[in-house]
């Protein structure tokens, strides 16, 4: 497989400033340089960032429509009525439904949950499914979580059948929304700072307004009922969803780890022990450990079963569902892994990166589940939109899409309408199908609509470094410095450093698949250090200038740093 070169950018920064924020934040002048290019500058905004308080959550009521489901859930608790709580699939979905199922357990409900059949029942709050829960659980209401927002015909299939629909979401709103009993949906409220939330974020401010409520008329239930032992299960579905971790969602996962560590849920503990988890919770832990043996079971398997994961008290049960999820997993792994690499396989076969500006490959019998981490993973390794699908015995060819930051991907598919059945999503990402017979046609018609919008600088991978380090300034008092600054994500990744004009002690060794151990040296000092999937033909010889993240590397009982390479470069 050829390797996108990098292009290394070292982000501009004020250093007058960086130094004035170095001293209010008593912090290394590398880190305040960090937090002053995220953003941050006056003493308030560094302590609500630094220092993220559960006491700084806002008011519940403040999102619409949450008076009004709350006084129909308490009425519905109260009276015995049985209600659903509606996910979806993906780690937002079942940690939501799980959320709510056992806070309308706690507070006296009688709940039934339901997940759809990613197959047969396609996504979110769909008709079919939603018959399907009705009919089976004869419920009075119905509350979906991370869908149902734009489930028109659906709320009104529900209505007419005497239901009343309660949607939490967090989606985009279409011009016509769903005409649930109550919709709740930050991005309908007036409050931008919420719009931020993921699909278990809402879930949990509608958890908030129950037991805020509840207690307020004294009901016994919400009085003893204790909102922070669900912050694990929220910071999971959270992080899993990729949503900014700013504002109330870096609340929620800072004291969601801290939860995480003394859980009370028997399935979040069974998985840990399946994950081989070890360490202080992190948010690597939840977006690639946790996550995806929650995920698998809706890509391949059954998503019932993480949900019941996550809803037993026995955890002899726990044990057993999180190892028949560990399995699921590592056979969604190998079908990624063969996906993979006959994707790879079939692209370098005819990739001309002068020519080739959008890839698509399609095959028959490649995983419906898994075609969007393959898509991924081409998107990333080639720095291009990525197309990956399926091709069904109708010969329709279905599958998903993915992008890079330059390119509008609904631009790709819209110039391509004629050819396709149907087609959705966002900008990064989006689900199509093409038709029977069409699939050459498509693919010569999606790369000329990406070649005609993207120039060839756009296809250059950038590598944005937040600063240059001085080798003798990296050291451990430097890293727990630096951990001050988690949880790490999206809108807060892990910062990138740099170190220049360094040199290879003794030889490198390669390990596992194509990863690389080396030992590096610079002004008197040595640094361990890893660089994944980077082949050792790669290497420059002499002096390098090397970009990476700072890493805590745990073996046989002993805490090292280690230098977690992204990229290498002859030194200049």
């Amino acid at each position: 497989m050829s390797r996108a070169s990098k292009h290394w950018e070292i982000r501009p920064a004020d250093e007058g400033r960086v130094r004035q924020l170095s001293l209010k934040a008593e912090l290394p002048l590398p880190l305040a340089r960090v937090l002053l290019l995220r953003g941050f500058q006056t003493p308030d905004e560094l302590e609500a960032f630094l220092n993220p308080k559960l006491a700084d959550l806002s008011d519940p009521f403040l999102l619409p429509d949450m008076e009004k489901a709350v006084s129909r859930l308490w009425q519905a608790f109260e009276s015995g009525e049985t209600i659903t709580v509606f996910g979806d699939y993906d780690v937002d979905g079942v940690t939501s439904a799980a959320l709510l199922t056992r806070v309308f357990v706690e507070l006296g409900a009688k709940v039934v949950p339901f997940i759809p059949d990613r197959l047969d029942e396609g996504y979110g709050l769909s008709t079919e499914a939603l018959e399907r829960c009705i009919t089976s659980h004869e419920s009075s209401v119905v509350v979906s979580v991370d869908c149902g927002v734009n489930s028109v015909d659906s709320v009104r299939m529900a209505q007419a059948r005497g239901v009343d629909v309660i949607v939490t979401d967090h989606h985009e709103p279409a011009e016509e929304t769903a005409p649930a009993f109550a919709l709740i949906n930050p991005k309908l409220g007036e409050v931008r700072s919420l719009e931020m939330l993921s699909g278990v974020g809402v879930a949990f401010k509608l958890a908030h307004a129950l037991v805020k409520y509840g207690r307020e008329c004294g009901h016994s239930a919400a009085v003893t009922l204790k909102l922070r032992e669900y912050l694990d299960i929220v910071s999971l579905g959270t992080v899993a969803d990729i949503v900014p971790l700013r504002g109330e969602n870096r609340i929620l996962v800072r004291h969601g780890l801290a939860q995480l560590g003394r859980t009370r849920w028997p399935g979040l503990e069974a998985l840990k022990n399946v994950a081989g988890m070890k360490g202080e919770p992190e948010t690597y832990h939840l977006g690639f450990q946790l996550g995806p043996r929650i995920n698998a079971s809706g890509r391949i398997g059954q998503p019932m079963e993480a949900l019941s994961l996550l809803l037993t008290p026995d955890p002899a049960q726990a044990q057993r569902t999180a190892q028949v999820l560990d399995r699921t997993n590592a056979e969604r792994r190998k079908i990624e892994r063969e996906m993979a690499d006959e994707a790879f396989e079939e692209i370098d076969t005819y990739f001309d990166p002068e020519k080739h500006y959008g890839l698509v490959v399609a095959r028959e019998g490649w995983h419906p589940g898994v075609v969007g981490i393959v898509a991924s993973r081409v998107s990333r390794h080639y720095n291009r939109p990525a197309i990956i699908m399926g091709i069904e015995e109708d010969g329709h060819a279905r599958g998903s899409c993915r992008s890079i930051t330059e390119y509008n991907m609904l631009d790709g598919l819209q110039a391509c309408a004629e050819l396709l059945t149907k087609f959705g999503g966002h900008k990064m990402a989006a689900g199509l199908e093409v038709k029977s017979g069409q699939l050459d046609a498509f693919k010569e018609q999606f790369n000329r609509a990406v070649s005609l919008a993207l120039k060839k600088v756009d296809l250059t991978p950038v590598l944005q470094i937040d600063a240059v380090l001085n080798p003798n300034d990296v050291n451990d008092e430097f890293y727990n410095e630096m951990k001050k600054l988690r949880p790490f994500g999206q809108d807060n990744p892990e910062p990138v450093w740099a170190m220049e004009k360094m040199s290879v002690s003794g030889a490198p060794r390669v390990v596992g698949e194509n990863h690389l151990k080396l030992s590096l040296v610079s002004a008197g000092c040595r640094f361990d250090a890893i660089a994944f999937n980077f082949p050792l033909e790669n290497l420059p010889s002499g002096n390098i200038d090397v970009a990476f993240m700072l890493k805590e590397n745990c073996w046989m009982g002993n805490t090292t740093l280690q230098l977690q390479v992204l990229d290498i470069r002859s030194s200049r």
